[in-house]
């Protein structure tokens, strides 16, 4: 009878593996309401800036998996910073990453059931999402992370259909217009913050540096990543104000998803609700990997980590995220207005994240150096 193991580290992947993984977990719920936050032309340069400064995170982070505690995974992490810290900081893991699986996965809900079901009851969305994600998670940590080639395959040429609109009849640079803010930058400041809260997520990988070989050029393949992305947000935050105008584009609440509504095929009459399905893919995903780091934490938190993972505790790990998920469905996410506090949450946690995890370990490693 097979050992169950989801933390087996029987595979080394390679730097593509870190590009890919890099560039979809910077592309998440954010890029569906992106345009909204921004609104402003000017804000292009804002992407590229905010983007140029994430590479300093990504420096840092690549430092991390170039030194020798990365490979060692949760013993480097003890070595660095004690027993007692990696607890502490597992712990304070657990709130931050409950919090991004949850907006992620009620945010994608909300799209669904806006654009496809919309008199389905949301909370039979989360248990269904929850099962796959179960199934996937439960195949192991290696086996999730090959399923980014399939997410990523399946989710990165979706962005070449908005192509068309950059070439309409009524698309005019004026819609580009200020590229220079005439007013002062004060009331642009959320979108700075969310910017660099979209581009967030490559923090967690260092969490799965025994998974991937890293002594390959770590810093290359996470800045083509990074790079990748940041073309991203531009080609489709130009591509929204050449087709809703800026003026307009804050009245939209799903300004990516809008737009596809408007895409025609000579096969398909609603083409959006194809590609909303398939974007489940990488939601899947991504969701799976979160939900292996939590159950990974949840373990470090309660000093069972090397306690033989088990299908029973994998299921009662999924289980309180789906009794989480529920309550905050219920009593945030339906009755959420004008402003959602957990998305609002989730911006400055993503911010913050992003900025201390890479910093943390760098400082970490100087002083360690040194010592």
């Amino acid at each position: 009878m097979s050992v169950f193991s989801l933390f087996e580290k029987n595979s080394s992947f390679n730097g593509v593996y870190i590009t890919l993984m890099v560039n979809r977990m910077q592309m998440l719920y954010f890029v569906i309401i992106m345009p909204v936050f921004l609104i402003y032309p000017y804000m292009i340069w804002i992407i590229i800036i905010v983007g140029l400064l994430s590479q300093i995170s990504i420096f840092m982070l690549s430092k991390w998996f170039n030194s020798s505690y990365a490979s060692k995974g949760y013993e480097g992490f003890v070595e660095l910073f004690g027993e007692r810290s990696v607890r502490l900081l597992a712990f304070i893991g657990l709130g931050f990453m409950l919090l991004k699986i949850t907006v992620i996965t009620l945010g994608y809900i909300e799209v669904t059931q806006h654009f496809i079901f919309p008199s389905l009851n949301t909370n039979w969305m989360i248990l269904f999402i929850l099962l796959i994600c179960w199934y996937v998670g439960s195949q192991g940590m290696a086996t999730t992370i090959r399923f980014i080639v399939i997410a990523f395959l399946c989710t990165m040429w979706m962005f070449l259909l908005l192509f068309n609109f950059l070439f309409q009849p009524f698309d005019t640079l004026h819609d580009l217009f200020p590229l220079i803010p005439y007013d002062g930058m004060m009331q642009s400041w959320k979108g700075v913050l969310f910017i660099y809260s979209a581009l967030s997520g490559p923090e967690y990988l260092v969490l799965l540096a025994p998974w991937f070989n890293t002594r390959q050029k770590i810093l290359k393949y996470m800045t083509i990543g990074n790079a990748f992305t940041i073309f991203e947000y531009v080609f489709l935050f130009i591509s929204s104000l050449f087709f809703f105008g800026s003026q307009y584009l804050e009245e939209i609440k799903f300004p990516m998803m809008e737009m596809m509504r408007y895409l025609e095929s000579p096969v398909f009459e609603r083409i959006d609700m194809i590609l909303i399905s398939v974007y489940l893919i990488y939601f899947v995903f991504a969701i799976s990997i979160f939900l292996l780091l939590f159950y990974g934490a949840i373990r470090i938190t309660l000093k069972k980590s090397k306690d033989q993972t088990t299908k029973l505790g994998f299921t009662v790990c999924c289980g309180i995220l789906f009794i989480c998920l529920f309550i905050n469905n219920e009593l945030l996410w339906k009755k959420a207005t004008n402003q959602n506090i957990l998305l609002e949450l989730e911006i400055w946690a993503g911010a913050l994240t992003y900025l201390f995890v890479p910093l943390l370990l760098f400082i970490s490693l100087k002083r360690k150096g040194r010592g």
